[in-house]
């Protein structure tokens, strides 16, 4: 098949490439000549492991190109993909549908014949209805039809889940448009991989419901982190306990400083934001949206505590700073929050992430950035894992201590054991464990109180 994607962004890129991989002929543009010139050399803007292999190969194969021009793109392509960024609003929350409604007047100007415009942008309910409206109006005998299909991809595993999804949701009321979608997934077949075919505006809901669901998981294990903390549990054993229930699952109950990224926070709001515009309650999402934001910031006052109570004019050093490993996204990450909390109570702080640094400085200031995870923590009265990258689970713990001025760690993703870090000499801190002994949280909170 030819197909077109509009936006060679995350979501535009991976599923250009993969629709390629599959066999596809697969045009992809955008507007920005820097990036399409990046492209054609390889250059890819994004750091998401297997990508830029998944490019070269399928260009060398003459099955994906880059391009700006719009026409040469979509003149004979049978289906459109628009994944344009949809960026939460500034001001009301609201999902900023301005690149999906221009994209999608370009596109009408272009379409030659039947067409399947896919949504393949995150958007809200209704938005399929409007794009419809806006190519109806522009060309009214053209003979097309607008899709949905929401993307579920995780970034840093972006290329395993477009190959092999857990399902692949169409939403469509127009049987043509139904058989090309059939034919553009009909690889993954062999994969036995589910096709959920639906009505449009239950496809846009889906997208967001799924969203906010595994929001809601993370943050429903955070404050079971918090509760464990003042009662003497462990999060971990709470989290395997429950997970082993197959109606609860194992994914997404790992405590830590709360979610961020492209999707989960503005996804949130803007589903929060969709409820009320139709006047329906949506109070847990509400309180989802919530309590992330204050966890964010509550877990420098976790390093102030671990520090004695006082960060003021100590080297906090940092390691990891994307919201999740194997990506350089910083949208929205915790360490944001963090270090903003941290410089606020008078810390300087040190930082290194393996891929982020780059994007950290455009959203970070008055950060020291070091060149890995012993250079980081030289000289450093506290160090801090905020981001799990597989690099920091297989420290060398006694060079790591040597190199500070203080031997206290604070792990906010639990990738150590307790009692592991404190048999190298450190004074440790985790997320929902409140076990007594050297260095956790409940002994060093009495010891706070008590004023020792």
């Amino acid at each position: 098949m030819k197909i077109a994607v509009v936006g060679a962004g995350y979501v535009g890129l991976v599923t250009g490439a993969c629709l390629a991989a599959f066999g596809h002929r697969v045009r992809c543009v955008d507007n920005d000549p820097v990036k399409i010139a990046a492209l054609k050399e390889v250059r890819i803007p994004i750091y998401e492991p297997g990508l830029s292999e998944l490019v070269a190969q399928n260009m060398a194969e003459e099955r994906l190109d880059f391009s700006t021009s719009l026409a040469w793109a979509v003149a004979d392509a049978e289906a459109v993909f628009i994944a344009v960024g949809t960026p939460s609003r500034r001001g009301d929350g609201h999902a900023d549908l301005s690149y999906v409604y221009q994209a999608t007047r370009n596109v009408a100007e272009e379409l030659i014949g039947y067409t399947v415009v896919v949504l393949k942008s995150t958007v809200p309910v209704g938005t399929g209805d409007e794009v419809e409206r806006i190519i109806r109006d522009a060309r009214p005998d053209l003979s097309f039809a607008v899709v949905s299909n929401p993307e579920f991809l995780r970034e840093g595993a972006a290329i395993e889940d477009f190959k092999r999804p857990d399902r692949i949701v169409i939403g469509t009321e127009d049987e043509m448009a139904r058989e090309v979608m059939a034919e553009v997934y009909r690889p993954l077949c062999l994969n036995q991989a589910p096709i959920m075919f639906t009505g449009r505006r239950t496809s846009e809901l889906t997208k967001y419901a799924a969203n906010a669901f595994l929001a809601t998981k993370i943050t429903f294990i955070n404050e079971m982190a918090d509760l464990c903390e003042k009662v003497g549990g462990d999060v971990q054993d709470v989290a395997r306990g429950i997970g082993l229930d197959r109606r609860i699952g194992n994914k997404f109950l790992h405590a830590g400083p709360g979610f961020g990224g492209s999707c989960f926070p503005k996804d949130v709001t803007a589903l929060i934001k969709t409820a009320q515009d139709h006047g329906a309650n949506c109070r847990i999402a509400e309180a989802v949206a919530s309590v992330n934001d204050q966890r964010k910031r509550a877990m420098a006052w976790k390093v102030v505590q671990a520090c004695g109570g006082s960060v003021r004019g100590k080297t906090i050093a940092l390691l990891g700073l994307t919201f999740k490993p194997n990506t350089d996204d910083m949208r929205d990450a915790p360490s944001i929050a963090i270090v903003t909390a941290l410089q606020d109570a008078g810390a300087w702080v040190r930082a290194y992430d393996p891929a982020g640094m780059e994007q950290a400085q455009t959203v970070l200031q008055d950060v020291e950035y070091a060149e890995g995870p012993y250079e980081v923590a030289n000289g450093a009265d506290a160090v801090v894992i905020v981001t799990e990258w597989d690099m920091f689970r297989a420290l060398d713990l006694d060079r790591l201590r040597r190199s500070m001025r203080s031997p206290i760690m604070v792990d906010l993703r639990n990738i150590y054991a307790g009692g592991e870090a404190e048999a190298r000499g450190f004074l440790y801190t985790g997320i929902g464990r409140g076990m007594t002994g050297p260095g956790t949280t409940i002994q060093m909170q009495d010891a706070l109180v008590a004023g020792t």
